[in-house]
């Protein structure tokens, strides 16, 4: 396995101060953020490390020699969307977009593009079932016409009033991922597992890994720091930000040990990159990346 981190929280630099900031701090590989260029939609949307409407083949040579000269290799494109939008014009924007940044992991020589499936968080889930049933086959076909696979973020996208009542991504649980591998047996259709997801909604974040380990294709490292207290006074029908905060590894609920040598039985030799959502370490770009060193030291004993 390799130790890396998501670029999302580093907007202010340039891809090759992604890279930099990379090789001396002593990460192995780096999870770039393939937004379209412009105004972010959501906090943590919208960066672009790499520009996917833009990427030609020259292009992308540069960025592999750049990641080369610094050592560092790229783990995936991350695009995170809502490719089911309750907006049919945000929903075939977010499509067309999905595409581009397939077809430039392709032109980078990446295994995986990182991603949401999306959800009309007014409809139950059969309807977004039948949505699904509908978009993804296709996606997942383009991706392997391009030889890429297509790794689903676990998050629910859930946290406030406005996504009530099931979120903006439908593929948060094992039960639901058993049903989308079920309709899309592809082998480039797969999981980019964030523990962290699984703790806030009360579920074990060890168990399915034996289930689905030959399915993921990519980790993030995000712990999540529980308020019983308020969990206590509100019940879990709350708002999930209203008894949950995220945290860096080491700072919250999961045993990272536990979690790596879990991870480590099914077979797994792939990146697992630290994505920091966690404002006690500030907001400015120098706390942003103290955040990112502390969980590197938390993960690193872990790490040849």
């Amino acid at each position: 396995m390799t130790l890396g981190f998501v670029s999302a929280i580093l907007p202010d630099l340039s891809l090759d101060q992604v890279f930099q900031f990379a090789r001396e701090e002593r990460f192995s590989c780096v999870e770039l953020m393939s937004w379209p260029v412009g105004k972010a939609e959501r906090k943590y949307a919208g960066v672009t490390h790499v520009d996917a409407g833009t990427l030609t083949s020259a292009r992308a040579d540069e960025v592999l020699g750049a990641a080369a000269d610094h050592g560092v290799a790229i783990s995936a494109l991350g695009y995170y969307p809502n490719i089911l939008s309750a907006d049919a014009e945000a929903s075939r924007v977010a499509v067309a977009h999905l595409k581009k940044v397939i077809k430039a992991a392709q032109r980078l020589r990446l295994e995986t593009v990182n991603t949401f499936i999306g959800n009309d968080h007014r409809l139950p889930l059969e309807a977004n079932f039948a949505k699904f049933r509908k978009v993804w086959p296709v996606l997942i076909r383009y991706a392997e016409d391009c030889g890429v696979r297509i790794g689903i973020e676990n998050c629910a996208m859930y946290f406030t009033g406005d996504e009530w009542p099931s979120g903006k991504n439908m593929a948060s649980s094992p039960a639901i991922w058993r049903r989308m591998f079920e309709a899309i047996p592809s082998a480039h259709f797969g999981l980019n597992y964030d523990p962290s997801h699984l703790v806030w909604m009360h579920m074990d974040w060890l168990k399915p890994l034996r289930e689905f380990g030959p399915r993921v294709f990519h980790v993030h490292a995000k712990d999540v720091r529980l308020n019983r207290d308020a969990l206590d006074d509100h019940g879990i029908l709350a708002t999930p930000l209203t008894y949950h905060q995220p945290r860096i590894p080491g700072f919250g609920e999961i045993d990272w040990g536990r979690f790596l040598g879990s991870l480590k039985e099914t077979g797994y030799a792939g990146p697992v990159c630290i994505e920091v959502e966690d404002d006690t370490f500030g907001r400015t770009l120098a706390g942003r990346q103290q955040a990112l060193k502390v969980a590197r030291n938390v993960l690193a004993p872990y790490f040849p």
